[in-house]
């Protein structure tokens, strides 16, 4: 059976239509466009930062991030150990090693285990906001206090949550709150910082442009076009917050009483409306058969065979793993298409 309802599809009208257009009809559609600032300042704004440093992709913003705080070989980065494994490469990259945290039940970093895992090599902590779930920005800001670390937040997945740490990572592939295809921004108020992180993915280029590089670089660039789509979804965020937030509400009010369903905590922002089921593999196979595109959750970072160890089997983030998946979760998702979509989980548990 073809997919009626998918896991994710983004939300675009003629906004974006309009945008893009003007950027192809002027002619800029690379990194030089207009439209690469006109988004670095709106979602730099609306998160009430200073500053916005777009790039390429989520995993990009995390590199930039790292490096311009000067991570790199024989140090350290605290991890979660629930996350898209974007988080750990990203540290691979700069040289850095990852240290990995267990979750908490909201699937976020278990900030009470953090201390433990801090050493003398120990330079940031890089929270996730899993699913749209806040983590406990208070106890680690408190850490990196004590300890004089520094703090890349994940948010990739948490559109809306506003940041505090040093610098905060977001992904705008098609699957994300608000999309541009791919691409990818970093959020911070420290004016050295954003410089360093656009000289950085610009292939650090020296000040007059002679093909004289002092540092290794990237090419972490958005284009104009991209960046013409982030603009319009910037404009229609708030709308898409609230639009979501009732597509999450449905799901709960429909699936709170079905056995064999374990609703989540209630997420800041919607990013997936995830949840723990038994039988899993049955209940995905037939979901399949009805239309409906699921995803499992995230793998533990220390089962990963780059990263692999032997406690990733006793882990919560393991059990989590072996029990989850998400439901199709977009911005369109209507009324009628939740109650047909819970409707065939109902029917599978047998309610």
């Amino acid at each position: 059976m073809s997919v009626r309802y998918p896991v994710s599809q983004p939300y675009l009208d003629e906004a974006e239509l309009a945008n893009v257009t003007e950027a192809v009809t002027s002619g800029w559609i690379s990194s030089q466009g207009p439209y690469v600032a006109r988004f670095e300042e709106s979602f730099a704004a609306y998160n009430g930062v200073e500053h916005g440093v777009a790039c390429s992709s989520g995993t990009t913003a995390l590199t930039l991030a790292l490096r311009a705080l000067g991570i790199g070989p024989g140090d350290e980065v605290i991890v979660p150990e629930f996350t898209m494994i974007a988080s750990a490469w990203a540290v691979t990259y700069t040289g850095a090693t990852p240290v990995f945290v267990d979750c908490g039940d909201d699937l976020n970093i278990d900030v009470s285990l953090i201390e433990a895992k801090i050493t003398p090599r120990t330079k940031a902590i890089m929270p996730v906001h899993v699913y749209g779930r806040r983590c406990d920005m208070d106890a680690v800001m408190e850490l990196a206090y004590e300890y004089n670390l520094r703090v890349v937040e994940d948010s990739a997945e948490a559109h809306g949550v506003r940041p505090v740490g040093d610098i905060a990572c977001f992904s705008l592939f098609a699957n994300k709150i608000i999309a541009s295809g791919e691409g990818g921004i970093c959020l911070t108020s420290d004016a050295r910082l954003a410089e360093q992180m656009k000289h950085l993915r610009g292939m650090a280029f020296n000040r007059d442009h002679t093909f004289l590089h002092k540092k290794i670089g990237y090419n972490f660039r958005m284009t104009n076009l991209q960046a013409a789509v982030a603009v319009a979804q910037v404009g229609k965020l708030d709308s898409i917050l609230a639009l979501r937030s009732e597509i999450e509400a449905r799901y709960d009010a429909a699936l709170r009483d079905v056995p064999g369903v374990t609703l989540m905590p209630r997420r800041d922002v919607l990013w997936m409306y995830d949840l723990l089921c038994s039988r899993r593999e049955e209940l995905r196979e037939f979901l399949a058969g009805e239309g409906i595109e699921t995803r499992v959750f995230f793998k533990p970072m220390s089962r990963q065979p780059m990263y692999l160890d032997p406690v990733w089997s006793s882990l919560k983030a393991n059990r989590f793993a072996e029990e989850g998946l998400y439901l199709p979760t977009y911005t369109s998702l209507t009324e009628a298409d939740q109650e047909y979509i819970t409707s065939r989980v109902r029917k599978f548990y047998g309610c």
